[in-house]
């Protein structure tokens, strides 16, 4: 291969690494965020993934359908923050504390959403607009289409100003410390029940935006099969980076992307495994440091 051809994939492999990074990253972040707070490993994370991708749909094709797509992907990402609000008061809080049954009721959770999907819009894939005009714009050679670009910038921006709330603003603050002990936070009157639900609904936002971003710019469609393969991918991440660290997600999700991105690209054949390769790099590294790259402590570190 020469020399031209070389460097034309390693240009692919970092812009298309980058973005499927930065979607990763938000993913993530939501799955962190829930389980640096209350300890819980939510198996239906994928699930508010899924429901984010069909409410986009909802609102800008069936409600909304003359309104921008902006203004759709806000109704639905604010409507699964909402639903995940509830969903965790009903059913997760009440079995808080028992990890097992916290596992089977939001496994159960996720089973129960693909079936209402199924029963709603029935077992076929239903198409999603763009967000942006699908044009595209070539960047060190590579083609790029203005919706790829655009969940870059707005997801980074959005882990950004995440991080930022936690570290700096007064609630984000109260997160990190029922985080770091509860016990002690609720002896300085910090009420961690509507934290929980707080971190959930924005957990759920968070898996929202992604499912939108990712039907709206590659798969262009909402299918009750997309649920899965996305909470495998952000409990892989989260592991890997160590269970409860922001950094740890961020840098995690950005490896896996970029992996995702290498198999895909230079392998031959490499679209038809690439979906063993978080799982892969997890087991290769917690082989080498079991607690992954940040895991020292499970909590929302400084």
């Amino acid at each position: 291969m020469s020399s031209a051809r070389w460097i034309a994939l390693i240009e692919t492999i970092i812009l298309y690494g980058a973005i499927s990074g930065a979607v990763y990253a938000l993913l993530a972040l939501g799955f962190t965020l829930i389980y640096g707070m209350t300890r819980v490993v939510n198996l239906a994370h994928g699930s508010f993934y899924m429901l984010g991708a069909y409410l986009f749909y909802v609102f800008g094709e069936l409600i909304l359908h003359e309104a921008h797509p902006f203004v759709a992907l806000l109704f639905a990402v604010v409507s699964v923050g909402i639903v995940g609000g509830i969903v965790y008061r009903l059913t997760i809080h009440p079995v808080l504390g028992d990890e097992v049954a916290v596992m089977v009721v939001t496994i159960g959770l996720a089973l129960i959403f693909q079936q209402l999907m199924l029963l709603i819009f029935g077992s076929q894939n239903v198409s999603v607009e763009p967000l942006v005009e699908e044009v595209s714009v070539i960047v060190w050679g590579v083609s790029l289409s203005y919706p790829r670009i655009l969940v870059f910038a707005v997801s980074l921006v959005l882990f950004v100003c995440l991080v930022i709330f936690i570290m700096k603003m007064k609630i984000g603050k109260a997160m990190r410390a029922v985080s770091q002990d509860r016990e002690a936070a609720m002896l300085m009157g910090i009420n961690t029940e509507r934290l929980y639900i707080l971190t959930m609904v924005i957990s759920s936002a968070l898996a929202a935006v992604a499912g939108i971003f990712v039907a709206a710019s590659t798969i262009r469609v909402a299918a009750t099969w997309m649920w899965f393969y996305p909470l495998a991918l952000s409990f892989s991440i989260v592991v890997l980076g160590g269970l409860g660290s922001i950094k740890g997600s961020l840098i995690g999700a950005f490896i896996i992307g970029y992996a995702e991105q290498t198999v895909a690209i230079a392998v031959p054949e490499g679209g038809a495994i690439i979906t063993v390769v978080p799982f892969t790099i997890m087991v290769l590294l917690l082989l080498l440091r079991p607690k992954g790259l940040f895991g020292k402590r499970v909590e929302m570190e400084e």
